[in-house]
């Protein structure tokens, strides 16, 4: 055995860098870029993925439209025969409105159209002007 054939016992070192010193202003870590950072943190695979779904509405989110069926004087006027009475279930047997995620919704007469027939109108919201023609038509709210 020679000298140059003897292993030494000790480990090598591990080299450190981005500490300053001997290996310059870049300490070893090339120029530029998030690797090149100090304190860097390597974005995880599914950030991206997470970036791409929609931002949802969250749980207290109260929507505008409030499930009203909206229903006008003239069709009612067109559908209904004397002293009938309106009311969301007649409406829904006539096919004039149409369940709400499968419960009956709440109607809203408007005053677009004429009446001329006597009505009586049960569980509806009524707008100033549907409820003065119905007044005169000689109609009842009950």
């Amino acid at each position: 055995m020679q000298i140059h054939q003897v292993k030494s016992s000790k480990k090598a070192k591990k080299k450190i860098v981005g500490r300053g010193g001997k290996r310059g202003t870049y300490s070893g870590r090339g120029v530029k870029g998030q690797k090149a950072r100090a304190g860097r943190k390597l974005e995880p695979p599914i950030r991206g993925i997470i970036k791409k779904y929609h931002k949802l509405r969250g749980y207290n989110f109260n929507s505008k439209d409030k499930g009203i069926a909206i229903v006008n004087l003239k069709d009612i006027n067109d559908n209904f025969k004397e002293n009938e009475v309106v009311s969301p279930e007649t409406l829904l047997e006539k096919k004039m409105i149409r369940r709400a995620s499968g419960k009956k919704p709440e109607v809203k007469i408007l005053g677009k159209g004429e009446i001329n027939k006597s009505l009586k109108i049960k569980d509806c919201l009524l707008s100033e002007a549907a409820k003065n023609k119905i007044e005169k038509a000689k109609g009842s709210m009950l």
